[in-house]
């Protein structure tokens, strides 16, 4: 049987954190590339600012 790894950033209130996925463009070849991350829900907006 397969195990089955799960990573848990709860705390007890819930979701605290969110994957967030964003399309940046590459200045070097101009394709684009995802750039993925887990941020607190109060830091996602920031993240797209960048």
């Amino acid at each position: 049987m397969a195990k089955k790894a799960v990573a848990t950033f709860k705390k007890g209130e819930g979701r605290t954190y969110s994957k967030v996925i964003k399309m940046v463009k590459s200045p070097k070849t101009g394709a684009y590339i995802f750039k993925e991350e887990m941020v607190p829900n109060d830091d996602v907006k920031g993240f797209f600012a960048k």
